[in-house]
């Protein structure tokens, strides 16, 4: 019987005797904390141009690289210009005929009106004064007619618009296009800057709106975003507000946010999906770190702090992320030691002591620096 006794009470003196085990653990401190969101996007081109003729002819030459960044200005391609040049010579020989007429009429009219009752009637002067209005009339009109030829004949070199990377062409040497045709020759693309739409949610928007109105966010004067590329990589440059849109889409509920990024290296390029972080304010907050915390099956968000030597299980209020942290508005006070390590077999009562912790730039948790 005493041996039976000593073996039902040895569970018992092991669970009193079992130590406290040491955790890691983050002091936490309300701060200001910049409130970004998450959120899709897509990569749209700052600038692109579908390349048509606007006079038609014969393509003679493919003067540009495709893949290779041309300026504004550069030409693209060259048309048969025989006709254009043809009608620059027949306009310009009656610009020439019609500045020659002119003089005659002048001098014509100006006899008729020192002549006027002394050999020249009235009808005389005002033939003369009608054949000089027309004469000036015919100088201009061979004028204008001379600039629009010479245009023309300068729309045979299909020059770029803007700067940019032209794609493979649509038409090869020999090919007859004509103005205006809907068949683009090429198009050309500028890719720095680089426009990115996100879609923010029309509900967060009336959340941060009614946040910067209760005065628990602080609303930035301007709006930053950084991107995430589809690699996972994340984008070095910054983004800048462009505009929103007056919109929210009947189908997906959401604002189109429209950022500019430079883009130098061309690394962003029009059609691709990112996701990118906007940053619109500042809150009072605690950081927990996302190691920390865990999603419980009600979908509640959760950690672990030390209460009277055991863990503590409590139920946090998130708004949002920043960088590998959870910015919680309630569910903590200032001075909380929360655990941020030994979570897998953590569970509520148990006892625990807590050592001091860092976390890296990862995300991983390090052991805090010793006081000197």
């Amino acid at each position: 019987m005493a041996f039976l006794a000593a073996l039902t009470a040895t569970p018992v003196l092991a669970q009193q005797a079992s130590p406290a085990v040491e955790v890691g653990v983050l002091s936490m401190q309300r701060q200001e904390v910049p409130q970004g969101f998450d959120l899709p996007g897509r990569a749209v081109a700052y600038e692109q141009v579908a390349i048509r003729p606007r006079v038609g002819g014969i393509v003679t030459q493919i003067l540009y690289t495709p893949g290779k960044e041309v300026r504004a200005g550069d030409p693209l391609f060259q048309l048969d210009d025989a006709t254009y040049q043809a009608a620059v010579a027949n306009d310009r020989a009656a610009l020439v005929t019609a500045e020659a007429n002119l003089p005659v009429k002048q001098a014509a009219f100006d006899r008729a009106q020192r002549l006027l009752n002394q050999g020249a009637t009235r009808v005389d002067l005002e033939t003369a004064q009608y054949d000089l209005a027309a004469a000036k009339a015919t100088l201009e009109a061979a004028r204008a007619a001379l600039d629009f030829a010479q245009t023309q004949l300068s729309w045979t070199t299909v020059r770029a618009p803007i700067e940019g990377i032209p794609e493979v062409q649509e038409v090869s040497v020999g090919d007859l296009v004509t103005a205006g045709q809907t068949t683009a020759m090429t198009t050309l693309t500028r890719l720095d800057p680089i426009y990115v739409d996100m879609l923010e949610p029309s509900t967060r928007l009336l959340e941060i709106r009614r946040r910067i109105e209760d005065g628990t966010m602080t609303a930035n004067r301007t709006m930053d975003a950084t991107l995430v590329l589809e690699d996972g990589e994340i984008y070095t440059g910054k983004g800048t507000l462009v505009t929103p849109s007056a919109v929210v889409s009947a189908t997906t509920g959401t604002v189109a946010v429209r950022f500019a990024f430079e883009n130098p290296g061309h690394k962003i390029l029009p059609g691709m999906f990112l996701r990118g972080t906007v940053t619109q304010g500042t809150t009072r907050a605690w950081l927990v770190p996302q190691r920390a915390a865990a999603r419980s099956a009600m979908g509640d968000l959760t950690a672990f702090i030390i209460a009277e030597g055991k863990a503590k299980r409590v139920t946090l209020t998130p708004s949002g992320t920043w960088q590998n942290n959870w910015v919680v508005t309630a569910g903590l006070s200032d001075g909380d030691q929360l655990i941020v390590d030994g979570l897998k077999s953590m569970t509520p009562g148990k006892a625990v002591t807590g050592v001091p912790a860092t976390i890296d730039a990862a995300g991983l948790v390090q052991d805090a620096p010793k006081a000197e």
